[in-house]
């Protein structure tokens, strides 16, 4: 069974509430809990987070993981610091990535270019072709094309 701690929304319509829950993860947002460690009210000025910290330590320590925003509320009410301090590593609440093995198409091998000498040569006969007018520009272009291609 993967545990989880994560918010209840209770309260009335456009007023809500928040109670921190120790559930499983398979039940639904509003539905069955184990435990109800702590109450959140983020319209109150200032927001209130009260959190049972000993209970909350207890249940991180037996492996249930808290959500995203059960994380921060943890954070701030400085369970997660003890809770790394006594695992003694360190601890972040991490968001689930899928990562995907990507596959490797073989490349197929490319003919060896030219020697180097005639190489070198063909920049030295390009150049007065790129001073003509314009009139000759599309001939300039043609080597150009060729060089990309090797």
């Amino acid at each position: 069974m993967a545990v989880k701690i994560r918010l209840m929304r209770v309260g009335k319509k456009k007023q809500p509430s928040y109670r921190v829950v120790v559930t499983d993860s398979r039940s639904p947002r509003d539905g069955r809990f184990i435990e109800v460690i702590g109450q959140y009210a983020p319209r109150a000025e200032p927001s209130v987070v009260a959190i049972d910290s000993d209970r909350a330590l207890h249940w991180l320590k037996v492996g249930a993981q808290p959500t995203e925003q059960a994380g921060k509320l943890l954070e701030i009410a400085g369970v997660w610091a003890a809770y790394k301090a006594d695992v003694g590593k360190d601890a972040v609440v991490k968001p689930k990535v899928k990562v995907k093995a990507k596959t490797v198409k073989p490349v197929a091998e490319a003919p060896e270019p030219a020697p180097e000498a005639a190489t070198e040569e063909a920049p030295a006969a390009e150049a007065p072709v790129a001073e003509e007018p314009a009139a000759d520009a599309p001939a300039a272009e043609e080597p150009a094309a060729e060089e990309a291609s090797e």
